[in-house]
């Protein structure tokens, strides 16, 4: 099995309902989103997919989705009073976890059709998470 990865910074700001802590307030990071793709076979250019490729299509996904942008839960009472003073704004069904972020771009990443296998997020330089489809056995 072949693997590759690309990292894609971003910055993003984020707030977490339900939460008791500083992450309960509105907060922003200097995100890095770690993407791995595999094939068992290599393109007819000795590739699994070529960088520049990933940057273009998932790394411009996260750039207009996800960059400079406030990402807060659909729930989040805050969120429907930026949006109406034209801030930018990316909602989430779920409170905007480091585990969520990841889980979404993961699954961002196999709906264009990228051969993604791990998505890990850091949220900072010593935190992050980690989202994988393990095959089931």
């Amino acid at each position: 099995m072949y693997t590759v990865g690309r990292e894609i910074h971003f910055s993003y700001g984020h707030r977490l309902r339900d939460y008791v802590g500083k992450c309960a307030h509105l907060h922003g990071h200097n995100g890095r989103a770690v993407v791995e793709l595999a094939s068992p076979t290599l393109d007819a250019k000795g590739m699994v997919m070529d960088f520049f490729e990933i940057k273009s299509t998932l790394g411009a996904w996260i750039n207009s989705k996800l960059d400079h942008r406030m990402i807060l839960s659909r729930k989040d009472p805050l969120a429907e009073l930026l949006i109406q003073n034209g801030e930018p704004v990316a909602l989430m069904d779920e409170n905007p976890t480091a585990e969520a972020l990841a889980r979404w771009i993961f699954r961002e990443a196999k709906a264009m059709g990228l051969p993604v296998v791990k998505v890990t997020l850091w949220e900072t330089e010593n935190s992050f998470a980690v989202y994988e489809e393990l095959q089931p056995r």
